[in-house]
């Protein structure tokens, strides 16, 4: 029988009590964190969308995977359960278990990139940019024009521009390109999925020059699920299917396992070479742990280990993308702007295109992202040039190409009624747009300034 309505497809085993700060209390919370919601206590949150990295809701088999951990510092079973079900769906036969994705990118990127190299990738998320950057060398975006407009419809906005990566390896030269890196979905691009053939079409450069090609994989079944969507001749395999092939086009990867790995901390590197993998193992044992636990417990292990086989349920996949889907179209239709089509993990809402009177040196993603709190008490995240701008001395921060608000949607924890309410907030602020004004940047550390930067309002 054909579905009525996308339910979700499980059932609410416990729950946890939400607060609700009122607009006093909310905005004496915005004064004391200097208007970073990054600063904002949990419990002065209503919904909280600031991110969808390990804040989700585990399984009862998960948690019973826990109880199993084998807590041994060396050689653990869980260890092994966790390499395995890593190695079905990537074929990869080193796996380096890490604390989160930031820490598996620092230990390959002090293995294999060196001061003066340029790393094209379709966008760069954040600590990977700091990642390439702490080496002294150029995180570079090549992400095709869709891609950098919020308003174009095109199903693959996270595709790498093809022309664009030769035309880098013709400037900078193969010596000075380490590897080729394309992130799936596409998360500063607004969760946009990259398509099999543009990935086969990386894949093709990449053996012309001889380069490796590695993924950043946070949401791979994520994308996994919009190719089996979007894509013509892959209707009928399945995300499990598609996973694979696409990890067969590279050389390895990177994951944050709190996003696609369902789990609330841990991922992992993974490649088929196996000398940068035991420099990376040698980085691993002095900064995160021995090689079989990596910074993570065995229970940890065990809840990635089951976390990776359940994300690629198509039930499961569908619901996700759906729940996402139905915010960003609510918002849509009250005529607010946003990036359409809707991304995976999260709505982004166009800032840039709702408060033009706000100019970028005045971060407007971050002036609506505080509107979005005072108002409702709804925490998302600021895409734009606080985050991806770059500084200069004696004048406003060159801008970021887009100015987006991020509300991502933890995965199975919220309800459908939970995402009514936020919409009602987004479009009551959006009512109000005209009122909202900018902001100025009044503390902020040298690297990811968006963490803990203080502002203050124009």
């Amino acid at each position: 029988m054909p579905y009525r309505t996308i339910i979700e497809p499980f059932r609410i085993h416990s729950v946890e009590a939400i607060d609700f700060p009122d607009l006093p209390q909310r905005q004496a919370a915005l004064d004391r964190a200097g208007y970073n919601l990054f600063g904002l206590h949990a419990d002065e949150v209503i919904i909280d969308l600031l991110t969808d990295s390990g804040t989700g809701a585990m399984s009862s088999e998960q948690w019973a995977g826990m109880m199993r951990g084998d807590e041994s510092y060396a050689g653990s079973r869980s260890f092994y359960r966790f390499e395995a079900a890593i190695q079905k769906i990537t074929g990869y036969s080193e796996i380096i278990p890490t604390h989160q994705g930031r820490a598996a990118e620092r230990i390959l990127f002090a293995a294999i990139v060196s001061a003066g190299d340029v790393v094209p990738n379709n966008t760069h998320f954040d600590t990977t940019r700091a990642n390439v950057e702490y080496q002294d060398a150029e995180a570079r975006d090549l992400v095709i024009a869709e891609g950098r407009d919020p308003s174009v419809l095109h199903p693959f906005k996270g595709n790498m521009d093809i022309d664009a990566l030769e035309a880098t390896i013709a400037e900078v030269g193969v010596d000075r390109i380490p590897f080729v890196m394309v992130t799936v979905t596409n998360n500063s691009g607004g969760g946009q999925p990259v398509s099999m053939e543009n990935l086969r079409a990386v894949r093709a450069v990449c053996d012309r020059h001889d380069l490796p090609l590695i993924l950043d994989a946070c949401r791979f079944a994520e994308n996994a699920w919009f190719i089996n969507q979007r894509e013509p001749g892959y209707e009928d395999v399945s995300p499990l299917e598609i996973a694979q092939e696409m990890f067969s086009l590279a050389h390895g990867c990177t994951m944050s396992a709190k996003k696609d790995g369902l789990a609330n901390i841990g991922g992992f590197v993974a490649m088929n070479n196996p000398e940068v993998a035991q420099q990376c193992r040698n980085l691993l044992i002095l900064t995160e742990g021995f090689p079989t636990y990596g910074g993570l417990a065995g229970y940890d292990l065990e809840a990635i280990a089951q976390g990776l086989e359940e994300v690629l349920h198509p039930e499961y996949l569908r619901y996700r993308i759906r729940s996402t889907a139905y915010l960003a179209d609510k918002v849509h239709a009250a005529g607010v702007p946003v990036m359409r089509p809707p991304g995976g993990h999260a709505v982004y809402l166009d800032a840039k295109g709702l408060l033009p009177h706000i100019p970028a040196h005045a971060y407007p993603a971050q002036a609506l992202a505080v509107e979005l709190y005072r108002n409702g008490g709804v925490r998302g995240v600021e895409i734009g040039t606080v985050m991806f701008g770059k500084p200069v001395a004696d004048g406003p921060d060159e801008p970021a190409p887009m100015e987006l608000v991020r509300l991502a949607i933890p995965r199975r924890t919220y309800t459908q009624s939970h995402i009514d309410y936020v919409a009602e907030v987004v479009i009551d602020v959006a009512a109000e747009a005209e009122s909202i004004g900018g902001y100025r940047i009044v503390e902020q550390p040298p690297w990811l300034r968006h963490f803990t930067a203080r502002f203050e309002p124009i």
